[in-house]
């Protein structure tokens, strides 16, 4: 992920099943990592997406 975010990616979810967690990368900002359930926002660089992980 870091030579995506190097290249420009404003977002990325990088969504492992078998752990049932999802790292969140943002530029310049520290990984955030989510337990399933959860639902993944777009936030502003993809308006109104929505992506639901379920148990």
């Amino acid at each position: 992920m870091p030579d995506y975010l190097n290249s420009g990616l404003r977002l990325g979810w990088l969504i492992n099943p078998q752990g049932k967690e999802v790292e969140i990368y943002r530029p310049n900002q520290a990984v955030e990592t989510a337990k399933f359930p959860v639902t993944l926002s777009g936030e502003t660089i993809l308006p109104n997406f929505e992506l639901a992980l379920p148990l």
